[in-house]
């Protein structure tokens, strides 16, 4: 009698066991969850990431924290997230910069691409090349014959060497021979004062980056690196309209969970982001800052990183810039 108690016992723990991970995923959230982003407080990762917070905690009930975890390219935020517990109370907010890393940072702490479980990108945002107001170029051919009338002289600006901004400029010098070097700065702020300084010919930055210094006639926008022309500028051509064929980088923000975590959980909240992405008044918010709603299937959203991570690594191995 007592081996049939035990084996009782024994099968009615490994049953809840099993239902364990069903159970809380259907109580999800029942308490906080937090956003991780690994650069800091004002980019664009960040001020996406909390209009699209404060959806969800106002659609599911739960506050969704932003935490700022800034360092090492936003691999130290990605590491504590892919180590974090698979319960669904910990997300990693993801852009761009996410496939980049995965070529330019030696020894990363996580798989780029298993260690996560796909939510969706949530928000696409476009990459530009801009010019001082007084710069003789009106186009990306102008643009190459000024700078290549004074080989080497000219420099554009980036914000860290191996960013993703780097690499699109790195990928746009390539395929035009033009003749400049990078001079790398801390943040955005100080990239769009060298601009306006005019210690810059030219630099790739994200269009809510000089916004601003645009739509006051500070500086100038030649191209968008984007696949097709962007909304909130439809008069500015596109990189492959100015003879660049098949470049075109469409920037993204998109949120992941630890491998493993309850497909149920994954589901309602790319459900809940799709409610939220829906509303009006987050679609403006996002508009504001030069970004559209925009909801990917979590696979599409792998396939998207997968396919940055190839196309960055191509471009990072010609410049010498591939982490060894």
């Amino acid at each position: 009698m007592q081996r049939i108690y035990i084996a009782v016992a024994m099968i009615v723990g490994v049953l809840t066991a099993a239902a364990a991970p069903s159970a809380s995923a259907q109580d999800w959230p029942s308490k906080p969850v937090r956003i991780l982003i690994g650069f800091g407080a004002g980019g664009g990762t960040d001020v996406a990431t909390r209009i699209v917070a404060e959806g969800l905690s106002e659609s599911l009930g739960q506050q969704f924290v932003v935490e700022n975890r800034v360092g090492a390219g936003g691999t130290i935020a990605g590491g504590v997230a892919a180590t974090a517990p698979k319960d669904g109370y910990t997300a990693l907010s993801l852009s761009m910069g996410h496939a980049v890393s995965a070529v330019t940072v030696k020894q990363l702490p996580y798989d780029p691409v298993n260690d996560f479980a796909a939510v969706g990108i949530f928000t696409n945002s476009a990459f530009v090349v801009a010019v001082p107001k007084n710069s003789p170029a009106t186009d990306i051919k102008s643009l190459v014959a000024y700078v290549n009338k004074q080989p080497g002289k000219l420099n554009y600006s980036t914000v860290g060497l191996g960013s993703t901004q780097h690499l699109i400029a790195e990928d746009l010098r390539q395929r035009t021979s033009l003749n400049a070097q990078a001079v790398s700065y801390r943040t955005t702020g100080e990239v769009v004062t060298a601009l306006l300084r005019g210690d810059a010919a030219f630099a790739v930055e994200l269009y809510h980056a000089v916004r601003g210094q645009v739509e006051s006639g500070d500086l100038r926008l030649l191209a968008v690196a984007t696949p097709t022309r962007w909304p909130a500028v439809p008069n500015v051509p596109t990189l492959a309209e100015s003879g660049l064929a098949g470049m075109g980088y469409l920037g993204w923000y998109g949120l992941v969970f630890p491998a493993g975590t309850p497909q149920a959980v994954v589901d309602r909240l790319h459900k809940t982001l799709r409610e939220v992405l829906a509303r009006d008044a987050v679609k403006k918010r996002l508009e504001a800052i030069g970004a559209v709603a925009n909801l990917s299937s979590p696979e599409e959203f792998r396939k998207v990183i997968q396919a940055d991570i190839k196309r960055f690594q191509e471009v990072a191995k010609t410049a010498g810039l591939e982490a060894k």
